[in-house]
């Protein structure tokens, strides 16, 4: 308790005093309250949280964050403080570690879920901290949680084969060849309009996470066929894919998914979902030797980690390296 409140003057004095005397300040405070023992009184409702989480999302929106984001991280956020009972600023290290806890036991989280949770944490709180509404970050110590590295699942070249061989109209296998040849995200697929569409260099642009436009490239084969579904279209919509069925609206992220897990259960593949098209394509850019650079670029990663976790490099082909380079 004595360091906390501690803390709590030290953060109050942080207007008025620089680094060197706050810590002079730190270690006088210190041997006063040595063999003291301080009671505080239960705080009142911390009537400034909303205020703190909303200014904190609205500098996470400058930045570029996606409402999508942003949700997210509102509830995590208000969901710690509600559980825990505290204000931000009498948040301790044990408070969050206990919080965190209990929330994987609770709900059998996994540890990429805690960690993500962690992550969101920590920057709220060193945002606070750069604020100068709290002295010191309490996520500071709490490291990262090590998760187990699986390599995902891909599809093969006969997987994709079946999958287009079994498609029952032209525009599903327009959605095939576009996902698989260019590496985009589904969501940013269902918001292309017609005229995105560049069939002469094979390309469009996509607004990818954080509203950012970049431009993704098709291949031949998908040129074809994007062509032919356009053109038996009869109706007057912009966007580029739409249901079957009148009145032919846009279609959504959850109508594509639903596509796939029919192709899916028809050829009996496992785990038919659009993202794992985006994964073959890094995977397959990787093995045949695109440079790293140039795969994040392609796929809108703003870091190169991320890029990594989708390309995971074929056993195969590394044994083939070994051999080359080393014998």
């Amino acid at each position: 308790m004595n360091e906390q409140l501690i803390n709590e003057i030290q953060r109050r004095m942080l207007p008025y005093l620089n680094n060197k005397q706050l810590l002079q300040l730190g270690n006088a405070l210190t041997e006063v309250f040595e063999g003291v023992t301080v009671k505080l009184v239960p705080p009142e409702p911390d009537l400034n949280r909303s205020d703190n989480i909303e200014a904190f999302i609205t500098a996470k929106r400058i930045e570029g964050c996606s409402e999508k984001t942003l949700k997210y991280y509102r509830k995590t956020i208000d969901s710690m403080l509600s559980s825990i009972g505290k204000s931000a600023n009498q948040v301790t290290t044990e408070d969050l570690r206990q919080y965190l806890t209990n929330y994987q036991m609770q709900r059998k989280s996994s540890k990429v879920t805690i960690d993500n949770i962690r992550r969101i944490l920590s920057s709220f709180f060193s945002w606070l901290e750069d604020e100068d509404f709290i002295l010191k970050s309490p996520v500071r110590r709490i490291h990262k949680v090590k998760t187990a590295k699986v390599v995902k699942d891909t599809y093969t070249d006969e997987a994709l084969e079946l999958i287009r061989d079994s498609c029952m109209t032209t525009r599903d296998l327009a959605i095939i060849d576009l996902l698989a040849s260019s590496g985009m995200r589904v969501g940013e697929m269902i918001m292309l309009n017609r005229e995105d569409i560049d069939f002469n260099e094979r390309e469009c642009v996509v607004i990818g996470k954080g509203n950012k436009e970049r431009l993704v490239y098709f291949d031949a084969r998908t040129k074809i066929h994007l062509q032919n579904y356009l053109n038996e279209r009869t109706d007057a919509n912009p966007a580029l894919f739409v249901s079957l069925k009148s009145p032919h609206d846009r279609l959504m992220i959850g109508g594509v998914e639903t596509r796939l897990r029919e192709l899916g259960k028809r050829l009996s593949l496992p785990r038919v979902h659009p993202h794992k098209f985006r994964r073959t394509l890094a995977t397959s850019a990787i093995d045949k030797g695109m440079p790293i650079e140039q795969v994040q670029q392609l796929l809108g990663h703003q870091k190169i980690d991320t890029t990594m976790h989708y390309a995971m490099v074929k056993q195969q082909n590394v044994k083939l390296a070994h051999r080359k380079y080393i014998g």
